[in-house]
């Protein structure tokens, strides 16, 4: 515990350095218990109008994850649950939505929410269901990771950078926190925060590949080829048949010189995935020309795209 601890307070001491600007992510209402009473949205009335005096009344941003009804005695998570059976996945989240608004944050229906719409692609909604769910478990560091990744996947980047952040004040030794904070600087652009972030999970777990990827990728991003080779390598011998990987490897062997590894790597990437463009299109390419002098590395396309 104590050794823990002392880890707990390095890993704060890092973050302070890597970014001095942290602000913490606003939280989502407290959550009601089901049978409760659903919060009526206030309005908040502004300053006297400049013009004669008038108040100017605004109302506040609506809960995305409530749809007002006059069913108070429908079991609108039961009608969901039988919509998602009957493969009806819009109505099963209108119903999910609606017994929101009649119970209050109830955690059995934003786990069904959350799930649900990221099926759906509807990011924004899982990271909200998800979020409430780590309101109502304020120690648990697990719901804010999978908000995180939500974030990710709706490219809210530096949303998901902090909210990552604070799955790590809550659990300083789960590496899929540090890796969610990894994607979210990653997408942003932060290259150097994006390594320190990935290098951090590969301390707590060596054999994670998909951190190994992307901090392969965040070194080819900052054009230091060579780490991105060792990295990118040893993510290949983890995920030997994830074709991104092996188009990753080629990439950073090709920038280095060497042309016949990477020439191998493009093809095992092709052969694990003939449709996948962009290892087609650096086969293609390193097949034609003689030498590597003659490359325009502009032109690569290594994936870039956040995996986890």
């Amino acid at each position: 515990m104590k050794k823990r601890l002392v880890s707990c307070c390095i890993a704060a001491l890092a973050f302070a350095a890597c970014e001095d600007d942290f602000q913490p992510v606003p939280r989502p209402v407290a959550p009601v218990k089901r049978g409760s009473t659903p919060v009526v949205t206030p309005v908040v009335v502004a300053a006297a109008a400049f013009d004669a005096g008038r108040t100017t009344v605004i109302d506040e941003p609506e809960d995305i994850l409530a749809l007002k009804h006059d069913q108070p005695g429908v079991d609108h998570l039961g009608r969901a649950k039988q919509m998602v059976e009957e493969g009806d996945r819009a109505g099963a989240l209108t119903e999910a939505k609606r017994a929101i608004f009649t119970t209050g944050s109830d955690e059995e229906t934003l786990v069904f929410i959350a799930g649900l719409s990221q099926k759906m692609g509807k990011h924004e909604l899982a990271a909200e269901a998800y979020g409430r769910i780590g309101q109502i478990h304020p120690d648990d560091a697990v719901p804010l990771v999978q908000q995180a990744r939500a974030l990710v996947k709706g490219k809210a980047f530096d949303r998901a950078a902090r909210v990552a952040k604070d799955a790590i004040k809550r659990d300083c030794g789960n590496p899929e926190a540090f890796q969610a904070a990894g994607l979210g600087y990653l997408g942003n652009g932060e290259l150097q925060s994006a390594i320190f972030m990935f290098t951090k999970v590969i301390e707590l777990k060596p054999d994670h590949g998909w951190a190994l990827n992307n901090l392969g990728l965040a070194y080819l991003r900052a054009n230091e080829n060579e780490k991105a080779v060792e990295v990118l390598a040893r993510s290949a011998e983890l995920l030997p048949n994830t074709a991104f990987v092996h188009n990753n490897l080629g990439v950073a062997l090709e920038r280095v010189g060497r042309k016949d590894e990477a020439k191998q790597a493009y093809l095992t990437s092709t052969t694990l995935s003939p449709k996948y463009l962009k290892a087609r299109i650096n086969a293609d390419r390193v097949a034609r020309v003689g030498t590597v002098e003659e490359l325009d590395f502009d032109e690569q396309a290594p994936d870039t795209t956040p995996e986890y």
